[in-house]
């Protein structure tokens, strides 16, 4: 578990710099910039690293897991749909890591996670659609507005 929760939080800190690099969170400066000798976004991994703290604090281990859980799930499926439909939809576009037989992979993928998905507790799903809405409460009062692409 403590290797899982430090890979969540690596690819965390680089969703949110990402997300603050296209305008998507309050204070984006502050949360863009890099250490000046390491070249990582530290300010952002800081703060994630304070909430991860925090929640690891109060929280049951269990808990942790199922929500990590429900959201490295929900990112899978939508990674293997999206690459599905980009297949489709744009098959000429230049791809660096092409995926081997994408017809057989990618729903197969996508079916595997979403029985996954939904083989975890009523709880942990209810507690996934609660950020998920946090989420995009978010996104409508801020970030809509800010994002550069809109």
């Amino acid at each position: 578990m403590p290797a899982v929760v430090l890979m969540m939080l690596f690819g965390q800190t680089r969703i949110f710099f990402s997300m603050a690099r296209d305008r998507l969170l309050p204070f984006n400066e502050s949360l863009t910039r890099l250490h000046p000798r390491f070249n990582t976004p530290y300010v952002v991994t800081l703060i994630t690293g304070l909430g991860v703290t925090a929640l690891a604090s109060v929280l049951p281990v269990g808990v942790l897991a199922d929500v990590s859980n429900t959201g490295t799930l929900f990112a899978f499926m939508t990674v293997a749909l999206g690459v599905i439909i980009l297949r489709r939809r744009d098959p000429d576009r230049p791809r660096p890591f092409r995926t081997p037989a994408i017809w057989l992979l990618g729903p197969l993928a996508l079916g595997s996670c979403a029985f996954l998905f939904f083989s975890l507790s009523s709880r942990t799903k209810i507690m996934f659609a609660c950020w998920t809405v946090a989420g995009l409460v978010v996104y409508a009062l801020y970030g809509y507005r800010k994002s550069p692409l809109r």
